[in-house]
């Protein structure tokens, strides 16, 4: 069966993708302050709720991966849209704790189903070996769901109030979110692992010919097996997840602390986004004649180069080190996507990607509290911990190989001399 068009498919990956993000991860920087006004609870009580959220999604992934791969992403994309409605419409009713928490926890069910991880496992599913570019091409697009969502929020809440603009997200998920998801291509039967072997083995029981020997050759030395590989990318995705997500809460305030004024922080700040996009841009293009461990590992050393910079420089450094920092998420954002195809192919993608990003999800949820912290205690000084999590990052991709390099050769039966 030919695969289907990748244009449009990204087209409507791209534009879900930006509900999804706008209408959840980018949704308490505008409302929590109007929502623990109305709910009479303190503001850090709805990041709080906020992080319950991450950590129900972490739990909840590698159940979605495997339902993409058994199923294809249409229908667990689509049934995302209704939880994230239904979620966004009980935090509109809440009138407290209890209810603000309990309309979290549903948000982290969508959010778990139905974010980046589960959109990577669309396009696998869909396009196998061939979904780097389709991966990138989503990026691309809802790259810019912290332009969009973050404006439309704040429209929303002074129009309508905060329960409105909840009210109007859920709206969006139903009137545009289930029909562009529902209009995905359907993907064919299950994908299931097939070893080189087994292959053989069924020809010859067909044929009834003897089955070819294969000869696996050694793996190169450091290259990692599937087990120390899976580590490893669990390793430098929770890294990744937790310095962008500190980022993310913190970087107006870091700015500041570097030399910057509040309104230059706050324009400087603005740079992540576009960093990101064109850092995309570049990955689509140029870089992705290169393996995508190679972009990754350059990815990796943008924030730790920046972090020093900004150290020791000041506040004059801090668009070097926003861009910077930008281009290397930007990229590693992609790499989430694309490294575990390379490493791993397409077989069991989503369970195995679903599994690798529990503790991304946890070290995202503890992220904007610990650095946070860090902050008010050393000031710019707490970019030490990012920059060395950022090289601890690369040297851990460092020790990867392409799975390709374990190739295998067939070598044919000698005759039996008897």
């Amino acid at each position: 069966m030919r695969p289907p068009s990748q244009r449009w498919t990204v087209a409507r990956l791209g534009s879900t993708q930006t509900l999804a993000w706008a209408s959840s991860y980018y949704l308490p920087a505008m409302l929590a302050e109007p929502m623990a006004r109305d709910l009479g609870v303190a503001t850090p009580m709805v990041f709080a709720a906020f992080s319950v959220a991450l950590i129900v999604s972490a739990l909840l992934g590698p159940l979605a991966g495997r339902a993409i791969d058994r199923h294809g992403g249409r229908p667990v994309l689509v049934g995302t849209n209704l939880l994230f409605a239904a979620s966004l419409a009980g935090l509109g009713l809440a009138q407290g704790p209890i209810g603000l928490f309990a309309a979290w926890v549903l948000m982290g069910v969508a959010m778990g189903s139905g974010l980046y991880e589960a959109a990577f496992a669309t396009l696998v599913r869909l396009y196998g070996q061939n979904a780097r570019g389709a991966i990138t091409g989503i990026t691309l697009i809802a790259g810019f769901a912290s332009t969009v969502g973050w404006p439309l929020s704040a429209w929303m809440e002074v129009q309508w109030g905060w329960r409105g603009a909840c009210f109007g997200w859920a709206a969006l998920h139903l009137l545009v979110g289930v029909p562009l998801n529902g209009w995905l291509p359907r993907a064919a039967g299950a994908m299931q692992p097939t070893t080189a072997p087994a292959r053989a083995s069924a020809a010859g029981s067909a044929t009834g010919a003897p089955a070819p020997a294969t000869v696996t050759k050694p793996a190169p030395a450091g290259a990692a097996s599937p087990l120390r590989a899976t580590v490893l990318l669990s390793f430098v995705f929770a890294v990744t997840w937790f310095t962008s997500t500190a980022m993310a809460a913190h970087l107006p305030r870091l700015l500041q602390t570097s030399g910057t004024s509040l309104q230059q922080a706050v324009a400087i700040a603005a740079l992540v986004g576009p960093a990101q996009v064109v850092a995309r841009l570049l990955e689509f293009g140029l870089l992705r004649r290169m393996h995508p461990l190679l972009s990754a590992q350059l990815a990796a050393a943008a924030h730790p180069v920046g972090a020093a910079i900004l150290m020791l420089v000041g506040g004059p450094a801090a668009a070097v080190f926003t861009v910077l920092h930008g281009a290397g998420n930007g990229i590693l954002t992609i790499a989430k996507g694309t490294l575990p195809l390379v490493l791993f192919g397409p077989a069991g993608y989503g369970a195995r990607q679903g599994l690798m990003m529990v503790p991304a999800r946890v070290a995202q949820a503890f992220a904007p509290v610990l650095f946070g912290m860090l902050l008010d205690s050393v000031g710019v000084a707490a970019l030490w911990l990012t920059a060395l999590l950022g090289l601890a990052a690369l040297g851990a991709l460092r020790v990867l190989r392409p799975a390709s390099q374990r190739s295998t050769r067939k070598a044919p039966v000698k005759p039996d001399p008897t």
